[in-house]
């Protein structure tokens, strides 16, 4: 039973100088292995860690409309998933038990332009 949708879209230009952030900035966001992936091939981090923020947006939007009496906070939700690309389809890890949540099926698909990155998220019970 899918439970919400939620759907974000950012900039990649305002992730331009991430590559540049130290270690404490970015895991304020990001998982290590996250940052890892993302600075792995210097010309597309900027694309990278748009479209993983995105996607934490689009999973915070996604919780809210799934539990409305609760507060989420965008930067506990961002630590508590994780992108992952090990095959060709990207997933997203989410540790249930950190937001204090029963555990949901996240289903993601992220895309991107030359400008644009976007994300959606779907939760399903």
């Amino acid at each position: 039973m899918i439970l919400a949708l939620g759907i974000d879209s950012v900039e990649i230009e305002r992730f331009e100088l991430w590559n540049t952030y130290n270690q404490k900035k970015l895991m304020r966001f990001f998982s290590q292995s996250e940052i890892t992936y993302c600075l792995s091939i210097p010309e597309k981090s900027a694309e990278r860690f748009a479209v993983r923020f995105a996607t934490k947006e689009a999973l915070f939007k996604a919780l809210c409309q799934s539990y409305p009496e609760q507060r989420f906070y965008l930067h506990k939700v961002a630590k508590a998933c994780e992108v992952q690309k090990k095959t060709a389809a990207p997933r997203l890890l989410v540790d249930w038990q950190a937001l204090n949540l029963p555990k949901l099926t996240a289903l993601i698909s992220l895309t991107h332009t030359r400008q644009i990155a976007s994300a959606a998220v779907i939760l399903q019970k």
